[in-house]
């Protein structure tokens, strides 16, 4: 049996467990969001992202509800240095790294998000909550502010859902912050406000 079909009955397995309680505590669905860095003279930073959803309802309380959130995401970037004193002349090679850094780049991102989430809802429909995320990610392109490799994405979040029966739809303001931790090179890294839009089905 391949592994693929054992992770797909071991899922399968825990949703209907869950769903004995009389309904499901599993949520899933799908983020489109955009962004660009705080302004600022020293580089261009503007993306677009694509996420995965999956919530799981940990505990109801009477006025919140908390929730934990696993989100594969794929981001596309685009960047640019601006200000090329940035490499500093005691930097090796640092000429031929200003050229290189100030050309427009593309960078791809693929991360794993892992959140929590407090909820509060305000009608039979409608919520408000926060979101906190960190989760390890490679990228694909080397910048003057970041090596590329293993780094790390945190996200806060605030957000506002609109439910309609299974469906719900969501709008979430976001500022995210990205670095290596110490582990490359560089290691800058980037600040950005994005805004995403959802879309999720309660299972």
């Amino acid at each position: 049996m391949s592994k693929k079909l054992v992770l797909i009955l071991l899922f399968s397995v825990v949703i209907k467990m869950s769903a004995q309680d009389g309904k499901s505590k599993f949520v899933v669905g799908f983020n489109y969001g955009f962004g660009s860095e705080f302004n600022n003279k020293d580089y261009t930073f503007t993306n677009h992202f694509y996420k995965l959803q999956l919530y799981y309802k940990l505990k109801q309380k009477k006025y919140f509800q908390f929730e934990i959130l696993v989100q594969p995401e794929i981001n596309f970037a685009t960047h640019q240095l601006l200000n090329f004193y940035f490499v500093k002349p005691d930097d090796q090679n640092y000429i031929e790294k200003r050229e290189k850094y100030t050309q427009l780049k593309d960078v791809h991102e693929y991360v794993l998000n892992l959140g929590f989430l407090i909820r509060k809802p305000i009608s039979k429909n409608c919520s408000f909550y926060i979101l906190g995320s960190i989760g390890p990610m490679i990228t694909d392109t080397e910048t003057e502010r970041m090596s590329d490799g293993f780094a790390f994405a945190d996200v806060l979040a605030i957000g506002f859902s609109v439910k309609l029966k299974d469906v719900q739809f969501d709008l979430r303001p976001s500022i995210r912050h990205v670095s290596n931790a110490g582990l490359g090179e560089e290691n800058a890294g980037y600040n950005t406000e994005n805004i995403e839009f959802g879309i999720s089905y309660s299972l």
